[in-house]
């Protein structure tokens, strides 16, 4: 063990081993001005809640990973992002009563849209959901609702361990936080800003499910690793960097050095996933091909974005990405 506790550590440099190139919606400031709208009105988000949405940059990472969509597509999509966004903050600071309370809100706006709800955020379900199912296929509207329920179901399973100060074992939580990530939702606006209508019998074909789930992990691990300084300041413990410490009894630096190999690895299945793909005839298989090049654009735009949002690494995002160093935050639980 060592003699005292570590002050900093070295990022793995995903941003290199990521081997697809990044690219920008040219509706990415009009998308940020109108979601900032939309979120803010009422005027029930203030102050340094408001100013933390500013240095999200929500607006560049959706202009990131669904570059090829239309602006009014691009539009829903950023606003889901920006919720998700929202709804996490709220999630943080729930127990699992709470996140079930808010659970039951949304899915009842989505199952049942004609039913008056009060809370702001029903409104605001009920609000993109009108938009979306407009020109989403009934395959995506199943879907989007499916894994968004999956979404909170694992949330609230996560608000159960933060309560009982629990750290999950390493498979649990790899399962877990498939889920949590809200990756299986976002995926699903790959389908539906680029108005593919893939039969659901190809979707949830076998490399398909894998190759969404390579690329889910990859965003989420990573992510835990670029959200590990702030989650620890805080004491959570819900990241997959103090799951492998406890798991494989490692120090920080270790620990870091693993879920990185593990990023490349998921690269590599995705990859290999790839190549293998099937035939299903000249249209599905163009579809197919969008929506793969789609998780790729998430695979390598949330990496970038990463650095460019205040939300992992304040105002010095550009820096850390160049030097690869994080200074770890005093603890203040």
């Amino acid at each position: 063990m060592p003699s005292s506790a570590p002050t900093k550590f070295i990022l793995p440099d995903l941003v290199s081993d990521c081997p697809f190139q990044p690219h920008v919606s040219r509706h990415r400031k009009q998308v940020t001005t109108e979601t900032k709208k939309w979120l803010f009105q009422g005027d029930n988000l203030v102050g340094k809640i408001r100013d933390r949405y500013h240095g999200l940059n929500c607006g560049l990472l959706a202009a990131m990973v669904y570059p090829t969509a239309a602006y009014p597509q691009l539009r829903v999509c950023n606003d889901f992002l920006t919720y998700l966004f929202h709804l996490d903050n709220l999630s943080d600071d729930m127990d699992n009563h709470g996140t079930m309370t808010t659970a039951d809100v949304v899915m009842n706006s989505l199952y049942h849209p004609e039913i008056h709800q009060s809370p702001r955020i029903a409104k605001m379900t009920r609000d993109y959901w009108k938009r979306l199912v407009s020109t989403a296929s009934l395959g995506v509207q199943q879907r989007f609702m499916e894994t968004l329920d999956f979404f909170f179901q694992s949330v609230t399973e996560q608000a159960n361990d933060r309560q009982e100060g629990a750290i999950p074992d390493l498979e649990s939580y790899i399962a877990l936080r498939r889920d949590t990530s809200g990756c299986k939702t976002s995926f699903v606006l790959i389908e539906y800003s680029n108005n593919l209508d893939i039969p659901d019998e190809v979707m949830e074909h076998p490399l398909i499910r894998s190759l969404g789930e390579a690329a889910n992990d990859l965003v989420t691990w990573s992510n835990d690793i670029f959200s590990y300084n702030v989650e620890q300041s805080k004491g959570d413990t819900h990241n997959m960097i103090p799951v492998i410490m406890n798991h494989h009894s490692l120090d920080l630096q270790p620990a870091v050095d693993l879920v990185g190999q593990l990023c490349q690895q998921s690269i590599d299945r995705f990859m290999n996933d790839r190549a293998q793909l099937p035939s299903w005839g000249p249209e599905i298989d163009r579809q197919v091909q969008i929506y793969v090049t789609g998780l790729e654009d998430w695979m390598v735009g949330s990496l970038h974005w990463s650095f460019e949002s205040e939300r992992y690494f304040g105002k010095g995002g550009r820096e850390v990405k160049q030097s690869r160093m994080v200074n770890l935050l005093p603890k203040h639980i």
